[in-house]
């Protein structure tokens, strides 16, 4: 996603790093203007990508468990005028080549989803088999460091520490959630069958910047955006940042 000269919202900064990195690989796919790919949005629930997508003309399936997320799809979708290209199906992440088909998708998203499968790499492989040779994987999970620098900043020592020893970087017995770091992740999608292009950080600032300093300047929203997009993929920022986003191309399997 291009930095704007509109004011810039919070949620630009928490996405601009996804978006920017997403739309970048996408015209490399659909060089000419209104070239038509076919989306699978995995976990894509009320459609926050899918429905900026389909506004761009593509084609977009939005899989998810959730009868209610795929109802503010629908809603989300006719508001905006694009209800004919998005479509919704209830499933989860394991199941998506029965739902979709094989190698019948140019592009798979699979956003947050990782985080809460029982099985990650296992589900991920999986949902691959939806990707035709050649098409886009795009993965964006939690990092597993990033979540032990907040806790230690937080002052929640314990958390932290835990954090940095439990292989899924879970703050505590109780905690549900899986993280991961750079190497897994990239592990993770190379096992699943597909050539890594690219490695980004996502919040690698937003998070730790208090709201005050940015509602107090107009500017400031704008310039640490930028930041943001800058400090993405360097190290040892990228490696810091709140999530991580892979991008990859599905190698083929003959």
């Amino acid at each position: 996603m291009a930095v704007e000269s509109r004011p810039v919202t919070w949620g630009d900064l928490r996405q601009a790093v996804v978006w920017h990195g997403l739309l970048d690989a996408l015209a490399t796919m659909a060089p000419q203007e209104g070239a038509t790919l076919g989306v699978v949005d995995a976990g894509g629930g009320s459609g926050g990508f899918a429905v900026p997508l389909a506004e761009r003309g593509h084609r977009v399936t939005v899989v998810d468990p959730s009868p209610d997320s795929l109802a503010s799809l629908d809603y989300r979708a006719a508001e905006r005028g694009v209800r004919h290209l998005v479509t919704a199906r209830q499933g989860d992440l394991s199941a998506l080549p029965e739902i979709v088909g094989v190698a019948s998708s140019d592009v798979l998203l699979c956003h947050t989803v990782l985080e809460v499968v029982d099985e990650p790499a296992t589900a991920l492989a999986t949902a691959a088999a939806a990707l035709r040779p050649g098409g886009l994987l795009s993965v964006v999970a939690a990092n597993r460091d990033a979540v032990v620098l907040a806790r230690a900043l937080a002052g929640r020592f314990a958390e932290a520490q835990y954090a940095l020893a439990d292989p899924r970087g879970r703050c505590a017995s109780s905690d549900r959630a899986r993280r991961f770091d750079v190497r897994t992740l990239v592990r993770m999608v190379g096992d699943a069958g597909a050539d890594v292009i690219a490695v980004h950080g996502v919040r690698v600032f937003a998070d730790l910047v208090p709201a005050a300093t940015v509602d107090a300047d107009p500017s400031a929203a704008q310039r640490l955006l930028q930041l943001e997009i800058a400090a993405s993929s360097q190290a040892p920022f990228r490696d810091l940042a709140a999530q991580l986003h892979v991008l990859a191309r599905r190698r083929d399997s003959r």
